[in-house]
C-alpha cells in the first residue's frame, strides 16, 4: 500500500472505526441527538460546533485537491447553519460522511511524489503534513466530543 492510501486508511478509520484507538466519529455521534449536539455545557464548544469544525477543514482541503485554490479562514471554521431539528443534524452528519468518503477517495489518488510538494504556499508545509494535520486535529476534536458526550450523560460510546 503507498503512502496515499495508507493516509486515506487512517481518514477512513478515524471517521468510521477500525483505528487502533478504538474510536471513531461515526460511532460516537451515532446516538446523539440534535438537542444535546447543540447543548453548551460549562461553557465549552457544542457537540456540534466541534463536529461542523473538524468536517470544515475536510470539505477545504477536498477542494484543494481537485485543484482549486485554498479558501479556508480559521475564523468561518466554527460557524454552521442553525440546528434546529433532528433532521438538520442528521443533514450535517450525512454531508460529513460523504465528504469524508470523497476526501479519502481524492487522498489515494495523490501520486506518492505529490505528497512530499508544498501544499498551496510553502509556509504551509508538504500535502502529507496537512494531510496528517487534520486527521490529528479530528481525533482531538473526537477526543473532546466523547468528555462532552460523557459529560451530558448521553448513552455510551
Amino acid at each position: 500500500m503507498n503512502s496515499s492510501a495508507q493516509i486515506a486508511k487512517h481518514l477512513r478509520e478515524v471517521y468510521f472505526g477500525g483505528n487502533w484507538t478504538s474510536s471513531n466519529l461515526k460511532e460516537t455521534v451515532s446516538n446523539i441527538s440534535w438537542q444535546h449536539a447543540t447543548t453548551q455545557i460549562h461553557g465549552l464548544n457544542t457537540i456540534a460546533t466541534l463536529f461542523t469544525h473538524l468536517t470544515y477543514y475536510v470539505s477545504k482541503v477536498s477542494k484543494v485537491l481537485q485543484g482549486e485554490p485554498l479558501n479556508a479562514k480559521d475564523a468561518h471554521s466554527f460557524e454552521h447553519p442553525p440546528i434546529q431539528s433532528q433532521a438538520d443534524w442528521e443533514k450535517i452528519l450525512t454531508q460529513a460522511w460523504a465528504d469524508a468518503e470523497a476526501f479519502a477517495s481524492l487522498i489515494e489518488q495523490l501520486p506518492e511524489a505529490g505528497l512530499w510538494e508544498d501544499f498551496t504556499d510553502e509556509k504551509y508545509g508538504n500535502y502529507y503534513r496537512n494531510l496528517h494535520g487534520i486527521i490529528e486535529h479530528i481525533h482531538y476534536h473526537l477526543g473532546q466530543i466523547v468528555v462532552i458526550k460523557k459529560m451530558a450523560n448521553v448513552g455510551p460510546e
